[in-house]
């Protein structure tokens, strides 16, 4: 069983100049709203674009055709900016966008209203420890969680002797709490599900859950008595999960008061550029946004035996082979 999070690149990457089908929602993925005449001050300045707000992701795109020369910003007087920071693969990127037509303030209420969702909801889509999950011995439910089993009587085999327990499983993730202490818990997403078999061990048969890299990497098991019991539960568990991963539930609620066109009808192919653009001309759009704001002069050059060249000084925490996986 792959984890539905192998594909899943639209709240944890940073990319640049991605293609028509990268900006078509996923599934599970909704268009929250979209906002026109805003301008990517940082990296296109002056470059009217369009704003689009999903529940897991900010996307930004020009309106006008792809061109070699960028003009000033057109803003006149005094405007406010939204400034996000944002951090990949160990690489901090800073945007700034800011609405052409002052005087609405949604770029500030869509963007940070729709974060503070994301981040109040993260129960939906990461692995927790020790959280708390349950009241008067029932699973606290998540908004649009149903339970569809409870089984009673289950052994978390983390420690020498096990701990006997309770297991829920939901159509949004797996729990398991023990009785004697309801705070010793557990909290998988299938979201974070890498996989999930029947497999033996010293307790004898027993269901091990394996978690994504993302979250750890966990290797879970639990003994449920009988075997058959066993069984049922491992094909409810797999049947659950093959219908979250067609449809996930990220958890991510909030709706605007008029809803923004589909994304699809938003985005349009981009047609051939005629445009020669010159090589000195080019733009690195890793570069534009790079976030390095206490560098004040290029630190000094040293050899580097991977490159077999004089480069810059790397700043502390980065290697090559990292820079490389953002700019790939």
């Amino acid at each position: 069983m792959a984890s539905v999070l192998d594909a899943l690149w639209e709240d944890r990457d940073v990319r640049f100049d991605i293609t028509a089908q990268q900006m078509k929602t996923r599934p599970g993925e909704a268009l929250i709203d979209c906002l026109d005449s805003i301008e990517d001050t940082k990296g296109n300045n002056g470059d009217r674009g369009r704003l689009l707000v999903t529940n897991l992701r900010i996307i930004w795109h020009s309106l006008a055709l792809p061109r070699v020369n960028l003009c000033d910003s057109k803003c006149q007087g005094q405007t406010e900016a939204l400034y996000i920071l944002t951090k990949s693969n160990n690489t901090r990127f800073e945007f700034i966008f800011t609405n052409v037509v002052p005087g609405s303030p949604r770029l500030f209420t869509s963007v940070i209203a729709v974060h503070r969702a994301y981040e109040t909801s993260k129960m939906y889509r990461d692995l927790k420890l020790r959280a708390a999950l349950i009241q008067n011995k029932q699973l606290r439910l998540l908004p649009r969680e149903q339970v569809y089993d409870k089984i009673n009587g289950v052994w978390n085999l983390s420690s020498d002797q096990g701990n006997l327990g309770t297991f829920f499983i939901t159509n949004v993730r797996i729990v398991w709490h023990a009785n004697m202490n309801e705070s010793f818990n557990v909290s998988i997403p299938y979201l974070q599900i890498w996989s999930i078999r029947i497999r033996d061990s010293k307790f004898g048969l027993a269901l091990v859950i394996e978690s994504s890299r993302q979250s750890g990497g966990y290797v879970l098991g639990f003994k449920i008595d009988p075997v058959d019991k066993l069984q049922d539960a491992l094909k409810e568990i797999n049947s659950l999960h093959k219908v979250y991963s067609a449809n996930p539930i990220f958890g991510v609620e909030y709706e605007m008061e008029e809803k923004p066109q589909p994304l699809e009808e938003l985005t349009v192919e981009q047609a051939p550029d005629d445009v020669e653009i010159e090589p000195d001309e080019q733009t690195d759009a890793f570069t534009a946004y790079f976030a390095d704001g206490n560098k004040q002069q290029d630190r000094e050059p040293v050899f580097s035996e991977d490159l077999g060249l004089a480069v810059e000084k790397l700043k502390e925490g980065f290697t090559l082979q990292g820079l490389w996986e953002v700019i790939g």
